[in-house]
């Protein structure tokens, strides 16, 4: 058997960004469903959910 590759540096550490969720914008539809989406899957843990709902927001044409 051949030993395993070891390396030398350590792990990276990478920063945990905190964002403010974004407001959804007044008159779109999709945006309002997306914060409800977002407030339902944050109050069943389902913390993927809320992190897709806040990409798409952030996505909008329209801007927040």
């Amino acid at each position: 058997m051949t030993e395993p590759t070891r390396y030398s540096t350590p792990p990276i550490d990478l920063p945990l960004y905190l964002d403010r969720d974004p407001d959804p914008v007044d008159g779109w539809a999709g945006c309002a469903e997306l914060a409800n989406v977002r407030a339902r899957a944050r109050a069943g843990g389902d913390m993927t959910t809320v992190s897709d709902c806040n990409v798409f927001m952030r996505r909008h044409p329209e801007g927040h």
